[in-house]
């Protein structure tokens, strides 16, 4: 469905919500990345008894608006405006990756809209290696071969061994570069703390891009507002490496929220 904001619309995948009173879930893609990566795990938490949106970043699908400056205010407007499309909200929001950022800032600037925030392999504070962050500059570099990119795309998504088939497409270009321009024009400490929200941060034990001292970072940050799971033999991509055992951790916060919140 199409959902209307203050600069144009977005394309919002919508699972579950039969009965109109589940609560809602925003989930937000990675880095360059669309709503598709959820697709499993949406699935999931709508048979749990969500309703869950999914929507496009600017730019991919459906999804369009005038030309703004691109910082994580403007693309935390854009999850605002999805929500009170969608009903106003709380939601829960879901960010996987890069998402995570968004997530965050989000619930920064628009706390009564957000609920809870659950990170999926959340960094932004510790950063990787330079040779994993030049891994990272080759899979978005179309001149390379294909089986280079592949190769990339297993070293800097994937745990040792995993099958990274599921992310060698999928990658958008132009879209990751509007959103790393995001990054550069907002200071961490922006967003870092997600405002006051209680936050999941499920962490891939072999993640190299967000590295697990991130979420040792949040945890001393924010304090008993985070949980953290550890994923283990799961990378950066996490979603198609472990998705029974990201699903039981992200149903099983929220049926814990859902249940403190009515009572």
């Amino acid at each position: 469905m199409m959902v209307p904001t203050n600069h144009g619309s977005i394309e919002v995948r919508i699972s579950g919500g039969t009965s109109g009173e589940e609560s809602l879930v925003v989930m937000l893609p990675s880095l360059g990345r669309g709503a598709a990566d959820f697709d499993r795990l949406a699935d999931d938490v709508a048979r749990a008894g969500y309703r869950v949106a999914c929507p496009e970043p600017r730019g991919l699908g459906g999804s369009a608006g005038a030309e703004r400056e691109e910082t994580l205010a403007a693309l935390a407007g854009d999850v605002a405006d999805v929500i009170r499309g969608l009903g106003g909200g709380p939601a829960y929001v879901v960010g996987h990756a890069y998402g995570n950022r968004i997530a965050r800032m989000t619930a920064t600037m628009h706390s009564e809209l957000v609920e809870g925030l659950v990170l999926l392999a959340c960094g932004g504070f510790v950063p990787p290696t330079e040779e994993v962050a030049g891994t990272l500059r080759t899979v978005f570099d179309t001149r390379q071969p294909p089986e280079v990119r592949r190769d990339a795309v297993a070293r800097a998504f994937f745990a040792p061994g995993n099958d990274p088939t599921p992310w060698v497409g999928g990658w958008h270009g132009s879209l990751a570069h509007r959103q790393e321009r995001a990054t550069v024009s907002t200071p961490v400490s922006d967003w870092w703390a997600g405002g006051s929200a209680p936050m999941l941060a499920v962490q891939p034990a072999d993640d190299v891009l967000a590295v697990p001292a991130n979420a040792e970072a949040l945890v001393e940050a924010a304090g008993d507002r985070v949980e953290v799971v550890f994923i283990p033999n799961a990378g950066h991509a996490l979603l198609p490496e472990q998705p029974e055992a990201v699903a039981d951790a992200v149903i099983g916060w929220l049926d814990r929220q859902r249940a403190g919140a009515a009572v």
